[in-house]
């Protein structure tokens, strides 16, 4: 492992040493592709499994619950413990030393009708993704959430933010990004088929698409970009094991600065400042987190009942069909679907028979009709 290190170090050094102009692309293309590949051995091992020790690479042992999951991330001593406590009632012990928390304590919310898993995952340090204080256990604890709230204290410089974004990057979390739009198919002859849909402008051509796939000794593939990347978003193609996960940036303890601190403060984009302590704008933190899981409840209506308001289905999509929805309630209901009747914001009508490509909106009523 020290020798990888030791290698990435080495890399690293050369791309700050080198110049950055046109001659140079294609070999800065290289560099990064080296650095990518030894990164993901420092994580999975050269044989894909964990390095280091045994668990090193697992995360904490907690059943998923609820309809969505949340992780709060942080340094020691900001207040995530005290944040799981105001938000679901429980109790995780919260101290004034640091490393209170030594395992991922799992707590319930319910909000609009959705019960939200909250996990509080110890603090981590500089150096986490190699493995450095229980590092590798609570970043893949968080690769499975579906939101990420990294938990800073307003007091504290804000360089811990950009500290802790290097540690989930190295780990392949790609924070408030989305998958790129490129086609990379491996095919067993033919050479790299290159295409550009979209114009390049941030340094990728098909002599770094070329140079990219010899490190990772690839011979023959397709490749279309549909969209403007960078060779790390090429990388992160190829890799094809990145997390692509919506990050929301929680300044805790905003009792403890001035108004003139919280105003700087409030000209970072994807924040919210709060008290956990004494509860404080909690109310908007919840709204912000179910705006960015996408979240919508949708309610159903039994033949010749009353709706269930009380147990709405909850959907994670942009543009839920009611195909999804079925899918949501049991994998096999999709088979014997014949027709839904619809009431709410979707509808033209009410209610209006759709069939399962129709797009539902939030708080919309469904009743299914199976095929007779």
């Amino acid at each position: 492992m020290a020798d990888i290190q030791q290698k990435i170090q080495e890399l690293e050094d050369e791309m700050a040493r080198t110049q950055k102009n046109k001659a140079t692309n294609y070999h800065l293309g290289t560099l990064k592709a080296k650095i990518a590949k030894l990164k993901s051995e420092l994580v999975n091992g050269p044989g894909g499994k964990s390095a280091g020790s045994k668990d090193a690479g697992r995360g904490f042992d907690v059943t998923k619950s609820g309809d969505t999951r949340i992780g709060l991330v942080g340094f020691p001593s900001v207040g995530k413990s005290t944040l799981l406590t105001s938000l679901t009632g429980t109790r995780s012990e919260a101290a004034a030393y640091e490393f209170t928390t030594l395992t991922c304590i799992p707590g319930t919310m319910k909000y609009r009708g959705a019960r939200i898993q909250v996990l509080d995952l110890p603090g981590i340090i500089e150096g986490a993704a190699d493995g450095r204080g229980r590092g590798r256990q609570v970043i893949s604890t968080a690769r499975t959430c579906n939101l990420i709230l990294i938990v800073l204290d307003s007091a504290k410089p804000v360089t811990h933010k950009k500290i802790i974004e290097n540690e989930l990057f190295s780990f392949g979390i790609r924070i408030n990004q989305k998958p790129p739009e490129v086609k990379f198919i491996k095919k067993e002859s033919g050479g790299i088929g290159y295409q550009e849909v979209a114009k390049q402008t941030k340094g990728m051509s098909a002599e770094a698409a070329r140079l990219v796939c010899k490190e990772y000794k690839v011979s023959c593939a397709e490749i279309i970009l549909r969209e403007d990347i960078t060779v790390d978003q090429f990388i992160d193609v190829i890799e094809a094991n990145r997390a692509y996960i919506p990050v929301l940036y929680v300044f805790n303890k905003i009792d403890a600065i001035t108004i003139e601190e919280l105003n700087i403060l409030d000209q970072m984009p994807n924040y919210v400042p709060i008290s956990s302590q004494h509860k404080w704008n909690l109310e908007e933190l919840m709204e912000e987190i179910w705006d960015r899981c996408n979240m919508l409840r949708i309610y159903t209506k039994p033949k010749g009942q009353i709706p269930d308001y009380d147990e709405p289905v909850i959907l994670h999509a942009a543009n839920p069909t009611i195909e999804e929805f079925c899918n949501r309630l049991h994998k096999n209901l999709i088979n014997e679907f014949s027709h839904a009747w619809v009431w709410g914001r979707s509808a033209k009508h009410q209610p209006q028979r759709c069939g399962k490509d129709h797009v539902l909106s939030d708080e919309d009523i469904v009743q299914l009709c199976k095929k007779v």
